[in-house]
């Protein structure tokens, strides 16, 4: 019987009841009063029973209408009840947030400092610098730092933040070897793949114009750690790309010096990957935006 009964048609029921009469009826439920009248009238026709007895003057529950609505008030108050705390929590920051990150100290600050503002999120963290497409279901959101265009995928990608970029190598190696002028002197140079930059993907420059230009490097010193490239590089092992705010202390003392080529290295960026779904939980936009204000306010690579 429920499935062939609208629910409004049991609100104006109620509202009219309430109100004893159609016409104030229709004016709190914003509908002209013809609607209220045909909700009843269909009410009526699926229950094959009278629920108001109606003169010139004024209308009264017959028995049938007393008894439905001292059945269905209760219900439908404790079905608004459960629309209203449904909408509530829908607006709140709540639940279990599953992520997958790099490990970096920088992220792991943005994260807590978010536990500790929603103290209703149960944090469930992972992490992993470059993770592979096939280890990204199950989570909320997966933040990777990427360099150049990103690969296709059925995740939307939001960026948090960039850090522009130089190559960089100590004055020793830089006396050691020619003094590159040219993106393409480096695949004749020792050069230290960072970041995504594993497994040969080569190195990318943008241009003056927007665009990107790739060059496959020479390199015995492939790590997943910008921590680690950098050592390298002050090492002596090889060029690196590095963040210019990452490393701008090293340059200023002289630990490190830049290299001018014709184009400059692509922008690090970071990103929050979550899937394409119609309704994404509250959670996950209010974590993408506290991360962008942390990242603007106090992040480093």
């Amino acid at each position: 019987m429920l499935n062939h009964i609208d629910q409004l048609w049991l609100r104006s029921f109620h509202c009219v009841y309430e109100n004893q009469s159609f016409k104030r009826a229709a004016e709190f439920l914003n509908l002209p009063t013809s609607n209220v009248s045909r909700h009843i009238a269909l009410l009526e026709e699926k229950l094959a029973t009278r629920l108001f007895d109606r003169t010139t003057r004024r209308i009264a529950a017959t028995d049938a209408g007393e008894q439905l609505y001292a059945r269905t008030h209760t219900l439908l108050a404790r079905l608004d009840e459960a629309f209203e705390e449904v909408t509530q929590h829908s607006h709140e920051v709540m639940g279990q947030l599953k992520i997958l990150m790099p490990d970096s100290p920088a992220l792991a600050q943005a994260v807590v400092a978010f536990c500790r503002q929603n103290p209703s999120i149960g944090l469930c963290c992972d992490t992993s610098l470059s993770p592979k497409e096939d280890l990204l279901d199950g989570f909320d959101v997966v933040l990777s730092f990427q360099r150049g265009p990103l690969a296709d995928s059925n995740w939307i990608a939001t960026e948090i933040k960039r850090w522009p970029s130089v190559v960089v190598a100590s004055p020793e190696r830089l006396q050691a070897h020619p003094l590159p002028y040219h993106i393409t002197d480096l695949q004749h140079l020792p050069c230290i793949s960072s970041l995504t930059a594993l497994n040969g993907t080569p190195w990318i420059f943008k241009t003056a114009q927007g665009g990107l230009v790739t060059q496959r490097v020479h390199s015995s010193f492939r790590v997943n750690s910008g921590n680690l490239a950098k050592s390298a590089a002050l090492a002596g092992l090889g060029f690196a790309i590095l963040p210019i705010d990452f490393c701008q202390e090293e340059i200023k003392a002289g630990h490190l010096e830049t290299v001018a080529l014709e184009y400059q290295p692509d922008d690090l960026v970071l990103y929050a990957f979550y899937a394409s779904r119609k309704h994404v939980a509250r959670k996950i936009p209010m974590f993408i935006d506290h991360l962008r204000r942390h990242a603007n306010e106090e992040m480093s690579v």
